[in-house]
């Protein structure tokens, strides 16, 4: 826990409480119906699993997270409390200011865990067969200089990510520059024109390289302007985001 404001001020009350590394991102996922260490984990890949143990038992200690042992009494289950979803509204808007007004991202900042993990809650299984559908993404990474490999695999409305081979043969393989993908993910840049012109390369059967737009939502910032002047809005500007986003306002 950070040490205290000395002031009686309820922002200074809360910042103590929230404004340690990690703690947001945690309590998010928390939020977000990540029940589990390893689902907390997953959606949050950077934090050590010792800075984990120790935010989760702040947020307990704070009364924002209740720690309860499942039903079987195999496992350890952590909820959000009524506190930590009176947060919800304000994490999310926090998020959406991010979108906007947050510095633009660079090299060090892409994580293809997170965007795995991240991208896996937001297929559009309804526009998705039915039947089991293995999707490989294969995104060429600027700091490790090596193809970074994912896999999502939806079946029957269930959706797995998977950071190591799932074991199944590969339905559609997606390949990009990490960069240029999350830039598309987080609404920068138009997934369809980058798909045209071949910045995003789909290999598969032309019924699922043709619906592959329609499966991914992408972020949920992505329709927030970007307003902070530097590359990234540049790139939305230049972009048919842009446009779109101007003609449904």
């Amino acid at each position: 826990m950070s040490k205290s404001y000395g002031q009686y001020c309820p922002l200074a009350l809360s910042a103590e409480l929230l404004c340690e590394r990690w703690t947001l991102l945690v309590l998010s996922r928390v939020i977000e119906g990540c029940s589990t260490f390893s689902e907390i984990h997953r959606g949050v890949p950077r934090i050590s699993p010792t800075m984990l143990t120790k935010r989760l038992s702040e947020l307990e200690h704070s009364e924002l997270v209740e720690k309860r042992q499942s039903p079987d009494g195999r496992s350890i289950r952590y909820s959000p409390t009524a506190a930590a979803m009176d947060l919800e509204q304000i994490i999310n808007d926090l998020a959406i200011w991010g979108q906007r007004w947050a510095r633009d991202m660079t090299l060090e900042d892409l994580d293809p865990a997170f965007l795995a993990w991240s991208m896996h809650l937001a297929m559009n299984v309804e526009q998705m067969p039915s039947e089991r559908v293995v999707i490989e993404f294969r995104l060429s990474s600027e700091v490790t200089e090596e193809i970074e490999y994912f896999w999502i695999v939806h079946e029957h409305g269930n959706i797995e990510m998977c950071m190591k081979h799932p074991g199944f043969e590969t339905d559609l393989s997606v390949a990009s520059d990490l960069r240029l993908f999350v830039e598309a993910w987080r609404g920068f840049r138009n997934l369809r024109d980058e798909i045209g012109k071949g910045s995003i390369t789909l290999d598969g059967p032309r019924a699922y390289r043709e619906a592959f737009p329609n499966w991914l939502k992408l972020s949920m910032f992505s329709p927030y302007k970007r307003l902070q002047r530097g590359r990234e809005r540049q790139l939305y500007e230049q972009s048919s985001a842009f446009d779109e986003h101007h003609a449904s306002t």
